[in-house]
């Protein structure tokens, strides 16, 4: 089942302070190309800000432009996450599912 928020945001700090609220649940970080990553956290506003705070990480280096997200009780969000993972298959959760 797709994010319940389908059209993205733009990935700014702007845009993340005035849609993104400071609540739990799970987000997801795109391109134009692909699905760059899917996470889930106790704030989500935080969780987007503190990714464009690392220009340099794997995620930045592909060059997000939009995020969505959707607001869920802390006891599904680890579910909900999995089953967008496995629908979307963002690049940097799979580079982190990866053997070393």
């Amino acid at each position: 089942m797709p994010f319940s928020q389908f059209t993205p945001r733009n990935f700014t700090s702007d845009a993340i302070q005035t849609y993104a609220p400071s609540a739990s649940g799970v987000y997801g970080i795109s391109n134009a190309r692909e699905w760059i990553y899917i996470g889930e956290t106790d704030n989500i506003q935080g969780a987007l800000l503190a990714h464009l705070q690392g220009p340099k990480t794997a995620l930045m280096k592909r060059e997000p432009t939009g995020f969505v997200f959707e607001v869920c009780n802390p006891s599904h969000r680890s579910s909900r996450q999995d089953r967008l993972v496995f629908e979307y298959e963002p690049a940097c959760n799979r580079a982190a599912a990866q053997p070393s």
